[in-house]
């Protein structure tokens, strides 16, 4: 018979082994990786909104014009018009067009026309079976950030950070986009070098945090959105990740705040490496008394120890790589670039 104190030990360490993993932050189980088909001309692009309202009509109609020069049909979700608040509609509905364009068989991929937020009240309403069957092409960022990531955890479908529709479609997205959506290229994201009449390079510059180079699965997307999710269950396992973030027109103590979330949440001590994106309008401000964008990456990123770099062409800016979420690739934080190790798509 075991004693009384033996007894109390051994439930003691029950506890403390339930708190502990009670501690760690909630993660959809690992899946099986699965590639949309690629995207070829005659295809269907479905169109939802599943955040803000777009009020004015105009990037739509530019949205569509495009897509009919690259030789692709559009299929406009039935709510994409609609509007609640500053949303595209109830949460039911723009959740419904998402479903629905899933689930249409003569819909070949789906792009969302614009971010802002609400996309992550949406995941209690999505059909994740009828998703799960019918593997597509998804893309887009900011807010679809909660999209991109649920979608990849509770799938396995490779997702695609990159423009939404309304978006600038210029020559740089849509070459991004074309190698590797149509192509299926295993490419090298690397920002690129413009000319200039200044001596060394000026634009699009990348800056080391911690040199080296690490191989993991591509995960991550704007730093707001990610946080937001944080312990819902509708987040992959970051382990041995490499891990992207981008933001805009956070002030430096509330970045300061979401890069702490992560680390409590004991998501940051997992990755094997990280690329620091933009961050349009996340200035410390005039004067003194605030920290800055390097100072929270040396406070947060440099003390993991992996390789890690600052200002690759990710996020709220005019041109942006499209990056596969869920694909091995290797970070290569000296040269700047993250290198896909196998195609995005079948």
């Amino acid at each position: 018979m075991p004693t009384r104190r033996e007894l109390l030990t051994s439930s003691s360490l029950a506890l403390f082994g339930s708190l502990l993993a009670a501690s760690r932050p909630a993660a959809a189980p690992a899946r099986e990786l699965v590639k949309p088909a690629r995207l070829k001309p005659g295809d269907t692009v479905g169109l939802i909104m599943p955040s803000f309202a777009q009020w004015d009509p105009v990037p739509i109609d530019i949205l569509l014009d495009t897509l009919k020069a690259l030789g692709l049909n559009a299929k406009v979700g039935r709510h994409v018009f609609d509007r609640r608040g500053y949303f595209a509609g109830r949460d039911e509905d723009r959740a419904a067009d998402l479903n629905a364009m899933f689930a249409d068989p003569e819909v070949d991929a789906i792009h969302c026309v614009r971010g802002g937020w609400g996309a992550a009240r949406l995941l209690p309403l999505l059909d994740w079976t009828t998703i799960a069957r019918h593997p597509k092409i998804f893309v887009g960022y900011s807010d679809i950030t909660a999209l991109l990531l649920s979608l990849h955890a509770r799938t396995g479908l490779v997702t695609f950070h990159g423009p939404v529709g309304a978006s600038t479609w210029n020559a740089f997205n849509l070459d991004w986009m074309k190698r590797v959506l149509w192509n299926g290229e295993a490419a090298v994201f690397a920002n690129v070098k413009e000319p200039d009449d200044t001596l060394v390079p000026v634009r699009n510059r990348t800056r080391v945090i911690t040199p080296g180079k690490a191989r993991g699965r591509l995960l991550g997307g704007n730093l707001t959105v990610f946080t937001t999710i944080i312990g819902s269950g509708y987040l992959p396992d970051f382990t041995d990740a490499i891990l992207f973030l981008e933001d805009v027109e956070e002030a430096p103590y509330s970045l300061d705040r979401m890069f702490t979330q992560l680390k409590l949440a004991g998501i940051l001590g997992r990755v094997k490496g990280v690329a620091w994106g933009t961050c349009d309008g996340c200035s410390p401000g005039e004067g003194f008394g605030s920290l800055t964008i390097p100072d929270l990456l040396e406070d947060h990123v440099k003390p993991l120890g992996v390789p890690a770099y600052a200002g690759a062409m990710i996020g709220h800016v005019d041109r942006q790589f499209t990056l596969p979420l869920g694909v091995q690739v290797e970070l290569d934080a000296d040269a700047g670039t993250i290198t896909m190790l196998e195609s995005a798509v079948a």
